[in-house]
């Protein structure tokens, strides 16, 4: 597994992607059509989809094309599949100095993310999936690690012992890192800045259940964005109103280590053990990097631990689909949801 891909699927309800427009030109009154421009790609471990609305092909796949640039370039970086990443070097050696300042700053806001959510969301967690994929992989056992294995895998996990000076980063000795919880967020946001940057005011990019969504529909309205139900597969739990917002869900039910283990892909940096209190956490942020790691942590946290760190975050909002398949939403959630 690359990155953490949303086990539970957001439907965009923006299925019309022939979307027109019509804006007049203010120093000529002429009447300017805009029409909606998408391109999908397979893309860290997912699919990814970026939809803009403008009124010029070519520069639209200009514009595209520069924002799953700054994707790909995540990818690069920080893919700890990838040998020749500088995340693999920084597992590798224990240290990289003059590392990419992209990298240093996503580590860094890692840490933020793992305080407030007291040690629920931890990159350093990277020994413990590990450890949980070899048994559920070709050669192993096929059954969980035993306690003993679990506790000495844990005595790795501390994100506290991650050091960054300006852009030198150091790990504890063995540590090992993934950004699998935040990276792809991170480059949904990349993309969404160099959107912006050309200009474009209207659109959204969706990686795999992590979106981020700018501007407004054509009639005005917000992005319309669903959560699957889990049950089945054709209906919405809920449909979220999304503007100038980002959206990602973590949950259980539809990415595992092995298909016949059905073994969560998220484990508690706590205990050492797969997380199993909630079906699936989604969160409503301002950015696609805080709503990755948050709806982590909170999937992790479980309902009440987790609504209680939501609710002591400014902007934040989280809905949970409880095991008992209860839906159990933050104080502000209702306010996004179409009604």
């Amino acid at each position: 597994m690359k990155y953490k891909t949303v086990a539970v699927v957001l439907i965009a309800v923006f299925t019309v992607l022939l979307m027109i427009n019509y804006i007049a030109d203010e120093d000529t009154d002429i009447t300017i059509e805009q029409e909606s421009y998408s391109q999908t790609r397979s893309l860290m471990d997912t699919t990814v989809t970026i939809s803009i609305l403008t009124s010029n092909e070519t520069y639209a796949s200009e514009v595209i094309e520069r924002a799953f640039n700054k994707m790909y370039y995540v990818d690069r970086v920080m893919n700890n599949y990838d040998n020749n990443s500088e995340l693999s070097m920084l597992n590798e050696e224990g240290f990289v100095n003059n590392a990419d300042l992209e990298l240093a700053y996503v580590v860094d806001r890692s840490k933020y993310y793992s305080q407030r959510s007291k040690g629920a969301f931890d990159i350093s967690i990277q020994p413990v999936l590990d450890l949980w994929a070899s048994k559920y992989s070709p050669g192993g056992t096929y059954e969980d690690p035993t306690p003993e294995e679990i506790n000495e895998t844990l005595i790795l996990v501390n994100y506290s012992a991650i050091v960054i000076d300006g852009n030198n980063i150091t790990l504890g000795n063995g540590m090992k890192i993934t950004l699998g919880g935040v990276a792809k967020g991170y480059a949904v946001d990349l993309a969404i800045e160099s959107l912006i940057d050309d200009g474009i005011i209207s659109g959204f990019v969706n990686a795999g259940g992590d979106g981020r969504y700018i501007g407004s529909k054509p009639d005005e309205s917000s992005w319309r964005v669903g959560l699957q139900n889990p049950e089945k597969s054709e209906d919405s739990v809920t449909i979220m109103d999304i503007k100038d917002m980002a959206v990602a869900t973590s949950g259980n039910y539809e990415r595992y280590f092995n298909d016949t283990a059905k073994v969560s892909h998220i484990a508690d940096p706590r205990t050492g053990y797969t997380s199993q209190n909630l079906i699936s956490a989604t969160v409503i942020a301002s950015s696609a990097m805080d709503a990755d790691a948050f709806a982590t942590a909170v999937f992790i946290l479980g309902e009440k631990d987790g609504i209680n760190m939501v609710e002591d975050l400014d902007g934040i909002e989280c809905l949970l689909i409880t095991t008992d398949k209860r839906i159990v939403r933050s104080s502000g959630f209702s306010s996004y949801e179409n009604n």
